[in-house]
């Protein structure tokens, strides 16, 4: 019978980026505010070099996921605990 080899365990990156309640509060009510006002926002997301432009259309509570409109009517779904910062477009 042959041994088994142990491989190294790597060490996992995060799924999403750890923050306590007051920030995560925070980007929510910064969300609703932008998702009534139909405000177009840069959004910094979590693993995206490219910090993404555009109005919120959809909160999905039950998934978690927001939906981004940007300029080009493409909508993208990013998930809560991945918006990292919420700006005004410049």
């Amino acid at each position: 019978m042959a041994a088994k080899t142990k491989t190294p365990t790597k060490k996992k990156e995060p799924k999403h980026p750890e923050r306590d309640e007051f920030d995560l509060e925070e980007i929510a009510n910064t969300l609703t505010e932008a998702m009534q006002g139909n405000q177009t926002k840069t959004f910094s997301i979590y693993k995206q070099e490219d910090p993404l432009s555009g109005t919120v259309t959809k909160m999905d509570a039950n998934t978690k996921l927001i939906h981004i409109k940007d300029k080009y009517m493409n909508i993208h779904k990013v998930h809560f605990l991945d918006i990292l910062k919420i700006s005004d477009i410049d």
